[in-house]
């Protein structure tokens, strides 16, 4: 009887057998971890303002310097303590969740289209523009990323828009290169002849035949440098560069507690373990999904 049933939901799933099989081979294989850390960032980044308990700027001297609240001294209405102004450690981590997720999306979004653009020009076009093209991108990769965000920061001033600038002046250049070596390998395919025969324009030929299939480049790139940018985003914070205070970013986190770690190290080490996680999960996903996009590395 339960054979039966089984066999009446087929059709209605619109699945075989080994359909079903397939998928339920790719569900046990994802990365759960990882894509757990990663939507529980999401989630909170989204939903920070009904999620975090208090305001992240709220400060309560007679309150700072609580513990987490397995510790003796802790209170379970700061489960990650307080800091050195008494605002809460969870509330901070939440609404940091979300200045890190708008850096990264921001700045890669933005980085990414304009390295992916100039990527495929590059190759596809080649002559005086890619030569144009690849010396500007070995300028910029040549330049240290928290160097140049300093730089920013001094002429600017701090802020979201000068981290997000500095990074995605930053990351075109890595898009490029990468996106380049794609077109080369593509222009020489018989299908871009064709095109080229049948009267294409070479606009035409980059957009109908070549991008969509670097689009797999593309947004594997774009899941192994968000650990990137959520990491340069923290070190600059952590150096004065990035977000200014009192608006909480991880990395300003950390900073603010490395005075009193060995006395108060809930300050600094737990936005640390955030940074670390959530930077580990994003690249552990980019290397399932390049696995997973690439015919040549997959394994079934």
């Amino acid at each position: 009887m339960a054979g039966d049933r089984a066999n009446t939901k087929l059709p209605r799933l619109g699945l075989s057998k080994e359909q079903q099989g397939e998928l339920a081979y790719e569900l046990k294989h994802l990365p759960w971890i990882p894509l757990i850390i990663i939507g529980i960032m999401v989630f909170a980044a989204v939903f920070a303002p009904i999620l975090a308990p208090y305001s992240p700027t709220k400060q309560t001297l007679r309150d700072k310097l609580l513990p987490p609240a397995w510790q003796e001294e802790g209170t379970s209405e700061h489960l990650l303590g307080t800091d050195i102004l008494g605002r809460d450690i969870l509330s901070r981590l939440i609404h940091g969740a979300r200045v890190s997720l708008i850096v990264a999306s921001t700045a890669l979004l933005s980085g990414g289209v304009v390295g992916g653009a100039l990527g495929v020009i590059s190759g596809y076009v080649g002559g005086k523009v890619d030569t144009l093209i690849m010396r500007a991108v070995d300028a910029t990769l040549a330049f240290p990323t928290i160097l140049f965000a300093l730089l920013l920061a001094v002429t600017m001033g701090q802020g979201l828009l000068t981290v997000v600038l500095a990074v995605t002046l930053i990351l075109w250049a890595r898009f490029a290169r990468v996106t380049r070596g794609e077109v080369l390998a593509l222009k020489t395919n018989d299908y871009i002849a064709l095109a080229t025969i049948h009267g294409c324009s070479s606009i035409r030929i980059m957009a109908i035949h070549i991008m969509p299939n670097v689009f797999n480049t593309f947004m594997v790139m774009l899941t192994l440098h968000v650990g990137l940018v959520i990491l340069t985003e923290a070190s600059l914070s952590f150096l004065g560069a990035g977000i200014p205070p009192p608006t909480p970013s991880w990395g300003q986190m950390v900073a603010d507690g490395r005075a009193k770690v060995a006395s108060a190290w809930w300050i600094s080490i737990i936005p640390g373990v955030a940074i670390t996680m959530v930077v580990i999960a994003f690249n552990v996903f980019g290397d399932w999904l390049r696995d997973r996009l690439d015919p040549k590395l997959r394994q079934l």
